[in-house]
């Protein structure tokens, strides 16, 4: 990583702090998470770059999806109700279109770079209704490797997916991510 790289990023991190502190000083209580203990924005040791979670081939064991007035009160735009998927090929197009939705602040739709930052891969496991039951990485960048998490918030932030109980299983889609050297990614899907 070269050394305006490591400024960026440091940038970066620090804006995320900054954020952090804004969003503790709130007048309400912070939001709970289902299955969890701390608020939302608290670190947890399943985020850290060292977690199984953040290995190849690991799997992140989200809960079951909040009912959608819980997920929208998170963090990001408030998504429109996803519509069933009839295909497969249709379920991963509206995955992508919907993770491009709900990080707008993340995300580019211009075409890729020629050279990418960081090319992470993951693999997505739903529910019939929609909602994530397991995220696995399948390739995890050398470069960026703080990629891979960016990647897994930004499938949960889209999550649910539509009513998959009309599709033959496994109701399981990946997707790769196109990472440029601002950490601002595009879906391969979409490119």
């Amino acid at each position: 990583m070269n050394r305006s790289s490591r400024i960026r990023s440091l940038c970066r991190l620090m804006g995320l702090g900054l954020v952090g502190l804004l969003s503790a000083c709130t007048n309400g209580p912070p939001l709970a998470v289902p299955g969890t203990s701390s608020p939302p924005n608290s670190p947890s040791p399943s985020n850290s770059p060292n977690s199984p979670s953040a290995q190849p081939g690991s799997s992140v064991t989200p809960q079951p999806a909040p009912s959608a007035p819980r997920l929208q009160a998170k963090a990001g735009p408030q998504l429109p109700p996803p519509r069933s998927p009839l295909t497969h090929d249709e379920l991963r197009r509206q995955a992508a279109e919907r993770i491009v939705a709900a990080n707008p602040e993340r995300t580019y739709l211009g075409p890729a770079p020629e050279v990418l930052n960081a090319i992470p891969v993951l693999e997505i496991e739903l529910y019939g209704n929609g909602s994530i039951k397991n995220v696995r990485v399948i390739r995890y960048p050398t470069q960026a490797p703080e990629s891979v998490q960016i990647a897994i918030d930004a499938v949960k932030r889209a999550a649910p997916f539509g009513d998959l109980h009309h599709l033959p299983k496994p109701w399981v889609f990946t997707e790769t991510f196109l990472f440029d050297d601002d950490l601002h990614f595009k879906p391969r899907t979409l490119d």
